[in-house]
Order: structure tokens, then sequence, then C-alpha cells
């Protein structure tokens, strides 16, 4: 079921309902650290240090929602939960991907000049 954010911007332009599933500072970032791996919410945060908890739970949360992550739970003591992509969200890939592409592109084209 899609997330009340989702259902919004249905018969609007499709990139609002894209911006509605990635936007966020940290969306983008989560699921560039999903690709390829597996993650627990300790490693997430360790590897994006500025996040906030509590921001991060939340944009998991959303993206659980919008069926772009999966979240597996083990039930055992101290509780194990794991965040992967969802096939739908191993669609966003190529997409994310020409992102960074681009970004490394512009960095390069527009370094400040050394001091």
């Amino acid at each position: 079921m899609l997330s009340d954010r989702v259902l919004a911007t249905w018969e609007n332009c499709p990139i609002e309902t894209t911006l509605a599933i990635l936007g966020g500072k940290w969306k983008p970032v989560i699921l560039y650290h999903l690709f390829d791996h597996t993650r627990r919410f300790g490693e997430l945060q360790r590897l994006i240090p500025q996040v906030t908890r509590e921001m991060l739970t939340q944009h998991l949360r959303e993206l659980e929602a919008d069926g772009i992550v999966q979240r597996k739970i083990y039930h055992q003591v101290p509780p194990k939960v794991e965040y992967s992509l969802s096939p739908l969200g191993q669609t966003l890939k190529p997409m994310l991907v020409m992102m960074h592409e681009w970004a490394v592109t512009f960095r390069s084209e527009n370094a400040p000049a050394p001091e």
C-alpha cells in the first residue's frame, strides 16, 4: 500500500511522485548504501554520521512504506533488524548512479581554484 505522501501526487506530474518517494536529504544516500549490501541500522548510522537517529528511522520507515526498502526482523536477543532494497528499490539504481556520475563531472568541472 502506498503512503499518503505518494498518493497525494498521483494526479500531478510524475516527477512529484518520484520526489515524494525520494525527497529528503538522506533518502538517496541511504539507498546508495543499500545498493549492494544488506545493512543493519547501526551500520547505516556509521556510514552516514551526519544523519540523526530520528531522521534515519523516519526515512527508513517511509522508504519501507513506499515499497523501496525491505526490513527483516530477527527475533533474538538482542533484536536484530536488517534493511535491504526491495526489487522495486533496485529499479532506482540506474537513476542514482546517473546522479552520482553527474556530480563527479560537475565537481571536476567546477572545482574551486586552489588558494
